[in-house]
């Protein structure tokens, strides 16, 4: 088993506070090369996490062992945004982080989810909730399996979407790039992030995941005829070579 591993991979995310590598700054994110906002486009009331979590526990009843952390995911956020949302039950507490989309949700790249998929080869992300599963040493290291519980996640098992970490999912891409790179439907995190993750999350809790925050509509238009595979220069660097 892997635990021993995780183990150890947990004192790299005990040298410090993992939400304080995220400095927020302006209204595009991170800062860096985060793509403008439309110039009509004001700020959308802020979710409230915490009630998210608590009316999906309620929805879900006892197919969730565990119900004092819960993992809240608004996919209406760019990638350049810290998205995931590990709710604290207990005390009330709120901590984000960002987390990856698939490629088949963003296939212009440009760091905005435009749609789910729960079909198989669909490379995208699957909204709804899950509940966590088993650790698990896969491709990607530290790994944790996830059982999709709806209708619109019920193939996760079968199209191998698992939380994970990758280099592709750090946060200095975001100044780089002005977006995280995409994976092939799982939850993919910075690899100092992960045990963090992995360890309050753990198995038997609740993952949801949806498009939450109102999201300006022009960032779901459609590609201009021509330029649906183009992909920009700077982001040709840091696409992941394997995701899932």
């Amino acid at each position: 088993m892997m635990l021993g591993g995780l183990a150890g991979l947990m004192g790299v995310a005990a040298a410090g506070p993992a939400k304080a590598q995220f400095p927020l700054s302006g209204t595009g994110g991170f800062g860096g090369n985060a793509a403008p906002l439309p110039p009509t486009w004001t700020p959308p009331a802020p979710v409230d996490y915490l009630a998210v979590a608590r009316r999906q526990l309620a929805i879900q009843g006892t197919r969730i062992g565990q119900s004092d952390r819960v993992g809240v995911v608004d996919f209406g956020l760019a990638s350049s945004r810290p998205r995931f949302a590990l709710v604290d039950m207990v005390a009330g507490k709120v901590d984000l982080y960002p987390v990856t989309h698939g490629r088949g949700s963003d296939p212009q790249h440009d760091g905005w989810l435009k749609s789910f998929s729960n079909r198989v080869g669909s490379l995208a992300t699957s909204r709804g909730a899950y509940r966590t599963s088993d650790y698990y040493w896969g491709a990607n290291g530290s790994s944790m399996r996830l059982q999709g519980l709806e209708p619109d996640n019920n193939n996760a098992d079968v199209r191998a979407i698992v939380v994970h970490g990758a280099w592709y999912a750090e946060p200095q891409l975001i100044q780089t790039q002005g977006k995280l790179g995409r994976s092939e439907g799982c939850f993919v995190f910075g690899e100092a992030l992960l045990p963090m993750i992995l360890y309050k999350l753990g198995p038997g809790r609740l993952l949801f995941a949806d498009r939450l925050t109102q999201t300006p509509a022009s960032n779901f238009a459609p590609p201009v005829p021509g330029t649906e595979n183009l992909i920009r220069a700077t982001a040709q660097q840091h696409l992941p070579v394997k995701a899932d």
